[in-house]
């Protein structure tokens, strides 16, 4: 790029900009944080000037990429046991070994995220990405050479690499989120980016029974696994390389002066150790992380669950086990969009996040109660119920728990958080496994109703603390009036750039 490029890409783009001049002196912000030059200061009372805050149209491609990474990784936790009979008969195992190829991505994230957010805060945002896109690309090709009956410790050594990759995948949204947009945005922005995972499980849970039909002649099975596999490969392939050629590590004028706040931090005074502590003395987020592991792992013991619990109820219906998948998770991609919208515009976290909470409970109770009532028409629709709150909860936690941390980093915040919810997803899905065996499916759905209604209450007692709002209105507070006072040579704006 030449010097004259660039010179003209730091200018505002007067059609782009996210303000408008109503005089030569005085500014309109319609969104965002204020902001002004990083050199202009407070002359009349001494106090440093606030530091310039920009938005790039860049962050929209990052986001969107993210997303597709996630969605190609969040595909294979579900690929196995939504079609589970038919992997039971392949490879000659019982039920309990493919719930496993589920659980395992839940097991892996445990001793792992601590490690990869330390990396996430020493590395940052790019090199997390590379790793994560090459493990899952990885893992997809070890799967490709395992489609024989004697291998499944092949198949589950590339499900391993794959829920490996998870961990560098599944606390990002928040930090891309606040690392790339504007205070206004960056809930919407998370929902985005969680997104991609609930997408990637809806097709999870609709594809393979469409690729692979149960058919008893092994050689033709392993024909439409070997497809399926195949596929997954190859979108995994072109999603690595897009990430090494397109991901950027973060834009090079913060989009908030929270974010600004954040960077002028000296990396000899952070302390990974000293962060966690903090996070760990922090009363409010402790409790958001034990009601987001509730929540979150109960989704877990349903999605991986799904297929038997269908299969009871509604027998050769793999496909249609699939679909009420699909439906509670495209419920709750919907609900993830609307919530993060809500958020943007009301900044009402505690509020939100109690409803949804309280609403993912009756929605299981209603679940629970018509799921052997003979009618799959009636399943769809509370499947679809229960899917709107209780994945569309998931954006909900992670903006939340930012809030409540800050200035923390987002990705220890939300790596907590997350692994609150594989613990609780393996405990909770080997626990209703075995109660539907013993006691059928009703039992199985009520002792998960019994814990929503635990993290409901404990969801209540959460004081609503929401430190990164008040550092923000503290920074425009600030600016609005060394403006008044004219201490400020110049107005305070935020651009959204170009590129």
């Amino acid at each position: 790029m030449s010097e004259k490029q660039a010179l003209e890409d730091t200018k505002p783009n007067e059609d782009q900009s996210v303000w408008k001049a109503d005089s030569d002196n005085h500014v309109k912000l319609e969104g965002g944080d204020a902001a002004k030059p990083s050199d202009v200061s407070s002359e009349g009372n001494g106090r440093e000037g606030l530091q310039a805050t920009r938005l790039y149209h860049r962050r929209w491609v990052i986001v969107l990429l993210f997303s597709l990474y996630s969605l190609s990784n969040s595909y294979q936790w579900i690929q196995y046991s939504i079609i589970s009979n038919i992997f039971t008969k392949f490879y000659s195992v019982d039920a309990f070994t493919i719930d496993w190829m589920s659980m395992i991505y839940m097991l892996t994230y445990i001793p792992f995220i601590f490690p990869v957010t330390w990396l996430l805060d020493k590395k940052g945002l790019r090199v997390i990405a590379l790793v994560a896109t090459a493990l899952n690309c990885a893992g997809t090709w070890i799967k490709v050479a395992s489609v024989r009956p004697n291998l499944f410790y092949v198949t589950f050594l590339g499900q391993f690499c794959c829920s490996f990759a998870q961990v560098f995948i599944l606390g990002m949204p928040s930090r891309i989120a606040s690392v790339w947009f504007g205070s206004g945005e960056v809930s919407t922005a998370c929902s985005i980016g969680v997104f991609g995972n609930q997408l990637g499980i809806a097709i999870g849970f609709l594809v393979p029974p469409i690729l692979v039909p149960n058919v008893d002649d092994m050689n033709e099975l392993a024909h439409h696994i070997r497809i399926m596999f195949y596929i997954t490969a190859g979108v995994a392939t072109l999603l690595f390389v897009l990430v090494v050629f397109v991901f950027q590590e973060r834009p090079k004028i913060p989009p908030t002066q929270a974010q600004a706040t954040a960077r002028s931090i000296p990396p000899e005074q952070y302390s990974y150790i000293a962060s966690i502590r903090s996070l760990l003395r922090n009363k409010p987020f402790m409790l958001l992380v034990v009601t987001y592991g509730l929540n979150v792992g109960c989704f877990y013991a349903v999605g991986t669950l799904l297929n038997r619990m269908i299969i009871v109820h509604y027998p050769g219906e793999e496909v249609n086990a699939g679909r009420i998948g699909l439906t509670i998770v495209i419920a709750g991609m919907v609900g993830s969009l609307i919530c993060g919208v809500w958020l943007d515009r009301t900044k009402t976290y505690k509020q939100t996040t109690l409803a949804v909470y309280l609403l993912s409970l009756v929605g299981m109770i209603v679940y629970a109660a018509t799921l052997s009532l003979g009618h799959l028409w009636v399943v769809f629709i509370t499947a679809g119920v229960l899917g709107f709150f209780m994945t569309g909860y998931l954006p909900l936690g992670f903006e939340f728990a930012v809030e409540l941390t800050y200035p923390e980093s987002e990705g220890t915040s939300s790596g907590l958080l997350n692994c609150s919810a594989q613990v609780f997803g393996i405990i909770f899905t080997i626990c209703q496994g075995k109660i539907i065996d013993d006691y059928g499916t009703l039992a199985g759905n009520i002792f998960l109703c019994v814990f929503l209604l635990i993290g409901t209450i404990m969801t209540a007692l959460i004081k609503s603390d929401l430190r990164r709002q008040n550092a923000n209105l503290r920074a425009k507070a600030a600016d609005s009036s060394d403006w008044h006072n004219g201490s400020l040579s110049a107005p305070s704006v935020i651009i959204e750039a170009k590129l």
